[in-house]
C-alpha cells in the first residue's frame, strides 16, 4: 500500500511537470509569433516589398509617356553681331607741342569725357563690338622716350572710351611705348580695370558678345616687316584653340600718308585670311586705304586716324567706321559679308582739330564713299 501511493505520488508529479512545461513552451511561441508579426508589420511599413511585375510596368508606362511628350530640341537660331572698327585714337598729347590746341587743353576745357566721342556714341552703343587702335599710352610716368613724338594721356581718360562706348583696342603701334615699358603696362591696367579688353603683340583675346567668341589680335609690323608671318600663324592658331568663331586681326603697317597698301601689307593680310582670319584691318598711314576682297574676306588697309590728339591739324582729316556684321548658326560661321562704310571726319571743325569725331553728310560722305571706292578698285582688279 505504501509502495502504491509512492507510485501515484510520482505519477502525478510528472504530470504537474510536463504541464507546467507545456505551458512554459506554449507562452515561448506565442512570443515569438508576436515578435514576428511585430518585424513583419515593421517591415512592411518601412519599405514595401516590390512587385517586379508592377514596377517594369510602371517605368516602361513611364518611359513610354516621357518618349511621346519629348519633342526634339529645336536648331538653334542664328545669332548676329556688328562689329565697328576704328582706326588711330590718340588720347592725348606730346609735351612738346603747343598746350594751348593740345587734345590736353581741349579736355580741360570742356571738362567732359563724353565731349570727344559725342557725334558717334549712338553708332557704338548701338553696335556690339567697338574696337579702336589705341596709340599712345595712359600712365603718369615722366620716362619720355627719345623719338620724335611721344604720347600720353591721363589715366583718367579710360572714361573717353567708355563713355563713348568703344570696348576694346589694339595696342601693337609704335606709340604703346613712349614712357618706356612701364607706361605700357600702366596702359594695359588702366584700360583693363574701366573694363576695355586690350590686345596685341602676343597678347590675344577672345570676347564673348552675345554668346560668339571673338578673336582679337594685334600685330606690330613695322620694325621687322615679314618677320611677322609666324607671328600671325601662331596668334590665329592660339585663338583658335581658345574656341573663336570669329577672327579679326588688327595690323600696324604701311607708309604713312601713303593712300596705296605695300607688298608687305597684302602678304601679312592674305596669309592672315589664308590662316583662318574673317576680318584684316590696318592703321598707321594716317590716311585712308582701299578695301580689297581676299577670299571672301575683307581687308581694310587703312582705316585712317579718328580721335587723334597726335596733330592740331591735319592735312587730311577723312577717316570712316567700318562695320561689319557676322552671323553664327550651330557653332559656325554662315554670314560674315555684310558691311557698313560710315565715312567720318576726325573733327567736327573743318579749320582745325577739335578731337571730336563727325559722321559726314551729303556731298562730303559721297566724296569720302567715292575715294574709298577708288582705292578699293584698284585692289580688285
Amino acid at each position: 500500500m505504501q509502495i502504491t501511493l509512492i507510485t501515484v505520488a510520482i505519477f502525478l508529479g510528472l504530470l504537474v511537470g510536463a504541464a507546467a512545461l507545456t505551458k512554459v513552451m506554449n507562452n515561448r511561441q506565442a512570443q515569438n509569433s508576436e515578435k514576428t508579426a511585430s518585424q513583419e508589420q515593421q517591415e512592411e511599413t518601412t519599405e514595401p516589398k516590390k512587385d517586379d511585375s508592377s514596377t517594369d510596368n510602371t517605368d516602361d508606362t513611364s518611359k513610354d509617356s516621357q518618349e511621346e511628350t519629348t519633342t526634339p530640341e529645336p536648331t538653334a537660331e542664328p545669332v548676329s553681331i556688328t562689329v565697328s572698327m576704328v582706326g588711330d585714337c590718340t588720347l592725348g598729347t606730346d609735351v612738346n607741342f603747343d598746350q594751348s590746341t593740345s587734345f590736353d587743353a581741349f579736355y580741360q576745357m570742356k571738362n567732359d569725357p563724353g565731349y570727344f566721342f559725342r557725334n558717334v556714341k549712338d553708332i557704338f552703343t548701338a553696335d556690339d563690338l567697338t574696337v579702336a587702335n589705341m596709340e599712345g599710352t595712359l600712365t603718369t610716368s615722366n620716362d619720355r622716350q627719345q623719338k620724335t613724338f611721344a604720347f600720353k594721356g591721363d589715366p583718367s581718360y579710360t572714361e573717353i572710351l567708355t563713355r563713348g562706348g568703344v570696348e576694346a583696342t589694339n595696342l601693337a603701334n609704335n606709340h604703346s611705348h613712349d614712357y618706356g615699358d612701364q607706361s605700357y603696362e600702366d596702359t594695359i591696367q588702366y584700360l583693363e580695370a574701366a573694363g576695355i579688353t586690350t590686345f596685341g603683340y602676343d597678347r590675344t583675346a577672345v570676347m564673348d558678345v552675345k554668346g560668339i567668341k571673338v578673336g582679337l589680335i594685334g600685330i606690330y609690323e613695322l620694325k621687322d616687316g615679314l618677320g611677322r608671318q609666324q607671328q600671325v600663324i601662331d596668334t590665329i592658331q592660339e585663338v583658335k584653340d581658345q574656341g573663336a568663331q570669329v577672327i579679326i586681326v588688327s595690323f600696324h603697317w604701311g607708309t604713312e600718308k601713303s593712300n596705296i597698301p605695300d607688298d608687305i601689307q597684302k602678304t601679312l593680310a592674305h596669309l592672315a585670311v589664308d590662316q583662318g582670319a574673317d576680318l584684316v584691318v590696318g592703321h598707321h598711314p594716317h590716311v585712308l586705304q582701299g578695301i580689297e576682297k581676299y577670299q571672301g574676306k575683307n581687308i581694310v588697309y587703312s582705316l585712317g586716324n579718328f580721335c587723334f590728339g597726335g596733330n592740331k591739324n591735319p592735312s587730311d582729316k577723312d577717316t570712316m567706321i567700318f562695320q561689319q556684321t557676322f552671323t553664327v548658326e550651330n557653332g559656325e560661321l554662315v554670314e560674315d559679308d555684310v558691311t557698313n562704310i560710315i565715312p567720318c571726319s576726325l573733327s567736327s571743325e573743318s579749320g582745325y582739330n577739335n578731337y571730336q569725331p563727325m559722321v559726314l553728310e551729303g556731298s562730303e560722305k559721297e566724296r569720302v564713299l567715292q575715294k574709298i571706292e577708288e582705292f578699293s578698285a584698284a585692289l580688285n582688279q
